[in-house]
């Protein structure tokens, strides 16, 4: 299994890491201190401290002296390299050259540009920030799939993930705050990072809800309110149902989005496989397995920002302070109420509930969504 049962006395030693736009690795890193991070400055279009666009992975390496944690190749040539202990990821053109890079929030290297510190701060405060010395050099700023600044000129697209910190017992404990990291791209890619080729292959934003920069969180009052029965359904949905009966379930609402995969993908053949679809009418995402040849209900996320509401155990579940929610869910297990269960993100559940309280950002903040599972799903993040 993907979670970690957990009984109080809390600890949280053992537990994977998340990954993807999220935040690569939020809790293997919670622990980096500002002082161990190196020092780096972005010289726009031509790299970023040591490394240089054009750079083959062998000199990479030798510029960071380090090797990296883990790499995929693409079947176009390109490929991507993670150096874990450096908090960055190395992204390679066909030919093995090194044409971007990003910079992980809370352990990669603390970047500049031009006096303004752009690694693990206020995302509303970077983006001023940028604004300003953008206007000061007659630069356009615009906004990225994520809502946040990408500046052409500059080679820089930025973001942000969740912020981590030290519990009063040592382990890591998630925040309600965002904090920023950035990619830095080569003059090839650096009019529309995430539409190249290379971008895609690497982290696919194609079928993510566009975001302009403004994050609307739906008011409680606002949210339809659901009931939830563990393991079996939360809503209208049951675990189990066909697509088509999702679709009916939710009044007839077609998908703002589909995503699957190929199994052979890098070979280029294979049945293509729905994993997930995503109502944005509803705020939610249904998760999909294959049983007796046809994908079936196996999970849904209840959307952060804009989701139903369910209640359990008093506990609002939904658009919800993620601290506040985690200290409840804490709290019951310290009483012996439930027993606590930990996914592969670091996201709190309910032990043999195989629900876990996940997070979603909303500015400069993060609210609560939550992802409800069947009896056999092994969530991974």
């Amino acid at each position: 299994m993907s979670v970690a049962l957990l009984r109080v006395p809390l600890k949280i030693s053992g537990v994977g890491a998340g990954g993807g736009v999220e935040g690569e690795g939020a809790v293997m890193w919670w622990g980096r201190k500002p002082e161990n991070r190196q020092q780096w400055v972005l010289d726009p279009l031509v790299g970023v401290g040591p490394l240089r666009f054009g750079m083959d992975s062998d000199e990479v390496r030798a510029a960071l002296g380090a090797a990296d944690s883990g790499s995929r190749v693409a079947r176009d040539g390109s490929f991507w390299a993670t150096y874990g202990d450096l908090g960055l990821t190395a992204l390679y053109a066909p030919g093995m050259l090194l044409a971007a890079v990003e910079i992980h929030a809370a352990v990669g290297p603390r970047v500049s540009l031009a006096g303004v510190e752009l690694m693990d701060r206020v995302p509303s405060e970077v983006s001023a920030d940028l604004h300003r010395l953008a206007r000061g050099q007659g630069v356009p700023v615009g906004v990225n799939w994520g809502g946040d600044p990408e500046i052409a000129a500059w080679g820089l697209s930025m973001g942000a993930v969740q912020a981590w910190e030290a519990s009063e017992e040592g382990h890591p404990v998630r925040t309600d705050r965002a904090i920023t990291q950035a990619l830095v791209v080569a003059p090839e890619l650096a009019h529309d990072p995430y539409g190249t080729d290379l971008v895609a292959l690497w982290r696919d934003i194609r079928e993510e809800p566009l975001n302009p920069g403004a994050w609307p969180v739906t008011a409680d009052r606002d949210r339809a309110r659901w009931e939830w029965t563990p393991l079996e359904g939360v809503g209208p949905l049951r675990f189990g149902m066909t697509v088509d009966e999702v679709i009916a379930a939710l009044g007839e609402e077609e998908p703002a989005a589909r995503r699957g995969f190929f199994p052979h993908y890098f070979h280029g053949y294979g049945q293509w496989y729905l994993e997930e679809d995503r109502f944005d009418a509803a705020g939610l995402t249904a998760h999909y397995w294959m049983r007796d040849g046809r994908p079936t209900l196996a999970a849904v996320t209840l959307h952060g920002r804009t989701g139903p509401q369910v209640v359990h155990d008093g506990m609002k579940l939904i658009g919800q302070k993620v601290t506040a929610l985690d200290a409840a869910l804490i709290e019951r297990a310290e009483r012996g109420d439930m027993d606590l269960a930990i996914g592969c993100s670091g996201d709190l559940g309910i032990h043999g509930c195989n629900m876990y309280v996940r997070s979603v950002r909303a500015g400069d903040g993060m609210v609560s969504a939550a992802r409800f599972c069947d009896a056999d799903w092994e969530d991974h993040g």
